[in-house]
């Protein structure tokens, strides 16, 4: 007696099916899992077992292989007991084969039958809907996550007794599918607005052209000038995430299951600020088996690292390759996984150990080798990723006193997306989404400049001794600031305030 029963597997944050093969035969009573299963996997023959006593039917006192194919690759979670007891069941003609074979089926058993959600709900969705499946049937609590994929028919259940008997035609069960309309509604506003930080003009231009680029950010500045408290604000002038991107990060989410409970999908872009106690592991991702680090959970967000200098130097030397590659390449004996890790770097730090260097009201009581100590935690190769380095000045009272209003994060995000819509445009052929993101060929043709423009910044890197990077980045800058004030060439003034950011 054989079934097969569809379900599915993650590798990375996408997934893949599995056929989970059921075979019973005479012999002594044996339960053996075929397939590479992990130990979660090979575990789920005892809660499969009392699952379907406690459910009302018998379990065949036979020999029962399992294989899970494609046997070549090491399956892992607790997400194939449901179809495994269904294969039993099918196996035993207690369920027609023809129906199981209609559906992707994914869910963890408890021991009294009740099904429980499993991670990764949204790429297994993706990828029977890619298979063409007629529809996924899935825990009852991963119901939403599920239903924001289209095109595919989602069945929430609760019990293993309610799937047997949807498939056997006598229980019916609504689908379910999702309001995006509703999900990217008004409750998506943020309760940081920019309207609350009074003064620091110059640092909220750099935030807006950061924004509007999609640049790194260092800002550099005494304790309690606002820097921590600014870069909070800085999803609130992000243009809104499209469904694509959404999607993409919603599904990092999933795979490691970090969805709230009832979420769909995430609809903000992520803000992620990791304490600096955090290892290189729990930075870019790792582990014996792979997981996606604060990098990744930052895709398509933003990545905050605050008191930057107190981070482990090689924790922070492990930014410079997803900074480049926008993506985190984790490899081991088995196999290599990749994360992506498109977000932006924003870093606050002290300019000294006392934080008060060059303030002109507080005496700095550091050496100079206490000072050099203190920067040198920060690499010279990664500082000159970083696109803007902006000082931050602690705020005279009169700022903070200040009866007038600052400006709204609505007014200057609709700023921002005016200039991700022109960026969008011009990469419209490319897989690049902002200026940031720009190749050396690409700054070349978008970011040509004058004369007087081509001997300014000649002078600013002489002098200031920049790097062929910081070069590109210059003009990279220059033409966001360009694409802010709707202008198609690069004009002196944007290459000066350029340069002001290195």
């Amino acid at each position: 007696m054989l079934a097969r029963v569809l379900s599915s597997a993650v590798i990375g944050i996408d997934a893949y099916l599995v056929e989970v093969e059921v075979d019973i035969t005479r012999g002594l009573p044996t339960f053996t899992t075929v397939g590479l299963p992990e130990a979660a996997v090979k575990e789920s023959k005892e809660r499969v077992k009392s699952a379907i006593n406690n459910s009302g039917y018998t379990f065949p006192d036979d020999r029962i292989t399992v294989n899970l194919a494609p046997a070549n690759i090491k399956k892992e979670g607790t997400g194939f007991d449901l179809p495994i007891a269904l294969g039993i069941l099918a196996a035993e003609k207690l369920i027609p084969q023809e129906r199981v074979s209609d559906y992707t089926i994914m869910g963890e058993l408890s021991l009294d039958g009740r099904i429980k959600p499993v991670n990764g709900t949204l790429p297994m969705a993706i990828a029977a809907r890619k298979a063409g499946c007629r529809g996924i049937i899935v825990p009852y609590e991963n119901r939403r996550e599920a239903s924001v994929v289209n095109a595919i028919d989602v069945y929430p259940v609760k019990t293993l007794s309610q799937v047997v008997g949807f498939l056997r035609g006598f229980d019916r069960i609504e689908g379910v599918t999702a309001n995006l309309k509703e999900l990217f509604g008004p409750q998506n506003r943020h309760d940081n607005d920019f309207a609350d930080v009074m003064g620091q003009e110059h640092v909220k231009r750099a935030m807006e052209v950061a924004a509007a680029g999609g640049h790194n950010l260092i800002m550099i500045g005494a304790p309690g000038s606002g820097k921590t408290m600014i870069a909070k604000r800085l999803p609130t002038i992000l243009p809104p995430l499209t469904f694509e991107e959404a999607i993409e990060t919603t599904k990092i989410f999933s795979v490691i299951g970090r969805l709230e409970k009832g979420q769909a999908l995430i609809t903000k872009r992520p803000f992620r600020s990791p304490h600096h106690t955090i290892s290189d592991a729990g930075l870019i991702g790792g582990g014996h088996i792979p997981r996606p680090g604060e990098v990744s959970l930052a895709h398509n967000g933003v990545l905050f690292l605050d008191e930057l200098s107190e981070y482990k130097k090689h924790v922070l030397e492990v930014l410079r390759q997803p900074l480049e590659d926008l993506k985190v390449t984790i490899s081991r004996a088995a196999s290599t996984i990749t994360y992506p890790s498109s977000f932006m770097l924003v870093a606050a730090m002290n300019p000294c150990p006392c934080g008060y260097f060059s303030d002109p009201k507080h005496e700095c009581r550091c050496t100079l080798h206490q000072i050099h100590r203190y920067r040198a935690k920060i690499s010279g190769p990664l500082l000159d990723r970083i696109d803007i380095h902006i000082e931050v000045p602690a705020v005279p009272y009169k700022a903070l006193k200040g009866n007038g209003k600052s400006e709204s994060s609505e007014h200057i995000r609709n700023r921002v997306t005016t200039a991700r819509r022109v960026q969008s445009q011009r990469f419209s052929r490319t897989k690049i989404h902002c200026n940031a993101q720009m190749s050396s060929r690409q700054i070349k043709r978008y970011c040509s400049i004058d004369e007087a423009s081509h001997r300014l910044l000649e002078t600013a890197v002489d002098k200031l001794g920049l790097s062929a990077r910081a070069h590109n980045r210059i003009l990279k800058i220059a033409r966001t600031i360009a694409d802010i004030e709707a202008r198609p060439d690069l004009s002196e003034r944007h290459i000066a305030e350029a340069v002001q950011y290195r």
